[in-house]
């Protein structure tokens, strides 16, 4: 039976999961620039929308 924390005597066993690690990592960044950068053009849309309305709302009064 294998104890229940296992650190292996060969640190070449660490590898691969580093590599998975890594590439996660990426990925994770990856898509945090993507929802900010989609974030960013959402804001700048509502931005213009609002003033937009609001521009419309004070010709009518």
């Amino acid at each position: 039976m294998m104890p229940f924390l296992y650190f292996p005597e060969d640190k070449t066993e660490y590898i691969p999961a580093i590599i998975t690690l890594v590439i996660f990592m990426i990925a994770a960044s990856i898509v945090m620039y993507l929802f900010y950068k989609r974030s960013k053009k959402e804001e700048q849309a509502f931005k213009e929308n609002y003033e937009q309305e609001l521009n419309d709302n004070q010709g009518r009064e």
